[in-house]
């Protein structure tokens, strides 16, 4: 009688711990996939223009995505989002080459997210994107 007692205390005791295990483990994995719930309402981003010079292009977090502001050589300011649209990778500014590289797989894009080469199906996502007063307004 007394063994049963054991056992069954032993059992809780395994499922206790088999259970606190898998949440252990589960958890990291949900809050991995789950969408971030600490989002604002607007998704406005603001850049001092002097901040980003011709040529130039700067990384920054918009809407919990990777972005990139790009102010091509002619003057002109882009803001797109800078995951590659073949595999999700984040693409690297070539200053050299004036255009974006996708270090997976070797897709080029061009200032304006155009494919130029490389396995990526369609052009980077354009970001709404203003500028006035020497600021420059994402979203």
């Amino acid at each position: 009688m007394e063994n049963n007692g054991r056992r069954k205390f032993l059992g809780v005791c395994l499922a206790g711990a088999s259970a606190a295990a898998a949440a252990a483990a589960v958890y990291p994995v949900f809050r991995y996939l789950a969408p971030r719930s600490d989002q604002q309402g607007s998704n406005k981003v603001e850049f001092a223009e002097s901040d980003l010079p011709a040529g130039e292009a700067k990384f920054f977090e918009y809407a919990g995505s990777s972005a990139v502001l790009v102010k091509t050589s002619a003057g002109a300011v882009v803001a797109l989002s800078a995951v590659c649209t073949h595999l999700g990778c984040i693409v690297q500014w070539e200053k050299d080459k004036q255009d974006f590289l996708c270090p997976c797989h070797a897709g080029r894009y061009t200032p304006d997210g155009t494919v130029v080469s490389g396995p990526p199906p369609r052009p980077l996502a354009k970001i709404p994107v203003s500028v006035a007063n020497g600021k420059i307004t994402v979203g």
